[in-house]
C-alpha cells in the first residue's frame, strides 16, 4: 500500500518539492502577469492574505532576538537584554522572522523560546531551487512581563541537509518595542507569564485572573500529524485510532478537567500529498500557529494557596502509548495590586458526558462517519481589593467528518468541521460583562492518483469565528472572522522533477469586519505567479 496522500514530511512520507508561504504583504498589480503553462524552477515568494500588526506612530527600539542557520536539531542558544529608550511599559511589541532557504528541502516545525516561555510556533516553506525568502510577523505584547529583563533565547527549527535535501534554512529574529507616549498608553497585558515546566504551576497568591495558552500541533512523523484521517478497526487504512478522528485538546488541575478545546486542523507546507498547492499562499496559520485558550480564572482561588499544583495538558483520542502532539504551555496572570492573597472558592465543575461515535461502511467506497461532541461549564468566586468577583466559563466542543477512501487509498477524501464555542461571564460591582468566541474549522479536501500517476489534490480550508463582548447584555464590540482557503494541484509522480508537469492554482480571502472596522483581502495564484492581489476595505 502506498501511503503518500496526506503526508509532508513534518509528519514523514512525502516528496520534497518545493513550496512557497509566507506572511508578507503584497501590492496590487495593475497588470495581472500571465502565469506559466507548469511550475518551473522558480515561484512567487510566499504570502498570505492575512493582515499585517498595526503599529502606533511612536518612537521604537529594536532587539535581535536569534540569527541562525538551521542544518539539524541543534538549537540555537543566545540570550535576550532589554531595550533602550523605550521605557519598560509598551503599547506594542512585534515579533518578525524573516527567513530564507533554497535548493530541496521538507517543510520542518520549530519553536522560539524567551526565558521558557514559547512565544512563536512555526512552520517553514519547501524552497524552490532558486531559492525563496518570507516572513512572519506577530503581536507578542502579552509576554511584556517576560521582556522586562535578561532572559536565555532559544530557537529551533528541526532540519536535515545532506547530498539530496540541500535547503540550510536561515532566520533572523527581531522585537520591536513601542513606547508608551502620546496618546500610544501602555497596552493591558498580563503582569506574569509563567512557562509551564512539566506539570508543576504556583501562581502568585494574588492572582485575580489565570489563563492557559497551549501551542497545540500533532507532528513528529506519524498519523497524529493526519489525526483528521484516522480510522478504527476494522476500517482498512493506513493510519489507524480507536477514536478515529476524534480529538480534543484538555487541561487538567489536580486532576480535575478544568477545560476543553478543539484543536485546529492544522496542514503544513507539504501537506495532502501537494506542496504544489502551498508555494505561493500557505494554509491558515502555517507559519504562525494560534494556541488555545483557557481561562482558569474559576480555579485561581485553589491556585493562590501558595503551594504547587499539577497542571496537565493532554489530547483526548490520542491511541495509548503513542506521540505525535507537542503541547508546549504558557500560563498568563493577572494580579490584584490591592491584595496581598486573593481568596475565593471553586462553585461549579459541570461536565456534560463526551459523546463521540464512528460508522464504517464498507462498499467499492469505504466510508467512515465520525461525530463527538462535549461540554464544559466552571465558575468560582475571588475576594478583590475591588469586591467579590465571580466568573463562570462555559465551553463546548464538537466534530463531525465524513472520510471516504478506496482501497489502495489512490482516491481519499475528508469533509469535516469543528466548532469550538465559548463564553466567559464576568460579575461583580456593576453589570455582568460576557465574553463570546464562537470558532469553525472547516475542511473539504480530496487526493486521487490516476492510471497515469497523476496525482491532484482539490482542497478547501476555512478558519472562522465570531467574537462579541456584551455588558448588561448591551453588545459593545463584535466581530467576524472568514479566512478561507482554495487551492487545486496536480504532478506526475515516480517521475524525475523536471518531468513532474505540476501545475496548480490557489486563493485565500481573509475578511474580518465589526466594531473596530474592517480588513477585506483576496490573493490568487496559478503555477507560482502571484496573479491577484485585491483589498477591499
Amino acid at each position: 500500500m502506498r501511503r503518500l496522500r496526506i503526508m509532508s514530511m513534518i509528519g514523514g512520507a512525502v516528496l520534497a518539492a518545493g513550496t512557497l508561504l509566507g506572511a508578507g504583504p503584497a501590492t496590487a498589480a495593475v497588470q495581472p502577469p500571465v502565469p506559466p503553462a507548469e511550475f518551473g524552477t522558480g515561484w512567487h515568494d510566499p504570502v498570505t492574505a492575512a493582515p499585517p500588526v498595526t503599529t502606533p506612530h511612536t518612537t521604537s527600539c529594536q532587539v535581535t532576538l536569534a540569527e541562525a542557520q538551521f542544518r539539524d536539531f541543534t538549537p540555537y542558544k543566545g540570550s535576550y537584554a532589554p531595550p533602550k529608550g523605550c521605557g519598560d511599559r509598551w503599547s506594542k511589541v512585534v515579533l518578525r522572522l524573516d527567513g530564507k532557504v533554497k535548493g530541496r528541502q521538507y517543510d520542518r516545525l520549530g519553536y522560539l523560546h524567551v526565558g521558557g516561555v514559547e512565544v512563536l510556533r512555526t512552520s517553514t516553506p519547501e524552497p524552490s531551487p532558486d531559492g525563496i525568502a518570507w516572513n512572519v510577523e506577530k503581536d507578542v505584547t502579552r509576554y511584556s512581563d517576560t521582556f522586562r529583563s535578561a532572559q536565555p533565547v532559544e530557537m529551533l527549527i528541526g532540519n536535515v541537509v545532506d547530498s539530496t535535501y540541500t535547503g540550510v534554512i536561515d532566520v533572523k529574529v527581531t522585537l520591536t518595542f513601542y513606547a508608551a507616549e502620546g496618546r500610544a498608553k501602555p497596552a493591558p497585558a498580563p503582569d506574569k507569564v509563567l512557562p509551564l515546566d512539566g506539570t508543576q504551576l504556583t501562581t502568585p497568591r494574588n492572582s485575580e485572573r489565570i489563563v492557559a495558552e497551549v501551542y497545540a500541533t500533532g507532528s513528529g512523523g506519524g498519523c497524529e500529524e493526519f489525526w483528521y484521517l484516522a480510522v478504527p478497526e476494522p476500517a482498512p487504512y493506513s493510519c489507524k485510532a480507536p477514536a478515529g478522528p476524534n480529538r480534543e485538546v484538555q487541561i487538567k488541575v489536580d486532576g480535575q478537567l478544568a477545560g476543553i478545546a478543539a484543536p485546529f486542523p492544522n496542514v503544513w507546507t507539504g501537506g495532502w500529498s501537494n506542496p504544489f498547492l502551498w508555494y505561493v499562499v500557505p494554509a491558515p496559520h502555517a507559519f504562525d500557529v494560534r494556541p488555545i485558550e483557557y481561562d482558569l480564572t474559576p480555579y485561581a482561588a485553589l491556585l493562590n494557596d501558595g503551594r504547587a499544583h499539577r497542571v496537565e495538558v493532554s489530547v483526548a483520542g490520542v491511541p495509548e502509548g503513542q506521540s505525535g502532539w507537542s503541547t508546549p504551555t504558557n500560563v498568563l496572570v493577572w494580579q490584584d495590586k490591592g491584595s496581598e492573597v486573593v481568596t475565593g472558592a471553586l462553585t461549579r465543575h459541570d461536565e456534560g458526558a463526551p459523546a463521540a461515535s464512528t460508522t464504517y461502511t464498507p462498499g467499492t467506497e469505504l466510508r467512515l462517519d465520525a461525530t463527538a461532541g462535549h461540554r464544559l461549564t466552571t465558575a468560582g468566586y475571588l475576594n478583590t481589593s475591588h469586591g467579590r468577583v465571580t466568573t463562570t466559563v462555559a465551553r463546548s466542543v464538537a466534530a463531525e467528518s465524513v472520510h471516504r477512501w478506496i482501497e489502495g487509498e489512490n482516491t481519499d477524501g475528508l469533509k469535516g468541521s469543528w466548532t469550538d464555542d465559548s463564553a466567559v461571564t464576568t460579575h461583580g460591582r456593576g453589570p455582568a460583562v460576557t465574553a463570546r468566541v464562537d470558532r469553525t474549522y472547516t475542511m473539504d479536501g480530496t487526493t486521487t492518483i490516476g492510471t497515469d500517476n497523476r496525482l491532484r489534490t482539490v482542497i478547501t480550508l476555512g478558519d472562522r469565528a465570531e467574537t462579541a463582548t456584551a455588558r448588561g447584555g448591551h453588545v459593545t464590540a463584535w466581530s467576524h472572522l472568514d479566512d478561507t482557503y482554495r487551492g487545486d494541484a496536480s504532478w506526475t509522480m515516480n517521475v524525475p522533477r523536471d518531468q513532474r508537469h505540476a501545475t496548480g492554482t490557489s486563493a485565500e480571502r481573509y475578511r474580518l469586519y465589526g466594531s473596530d472596522g474592517c480588513y477585506d483581502r483576496s490573493l490568487k495564484t496559478a503555477q507560482g505567479t502571484l496573479i491577484e492581489d485585491l483589498r477591499r476595505c
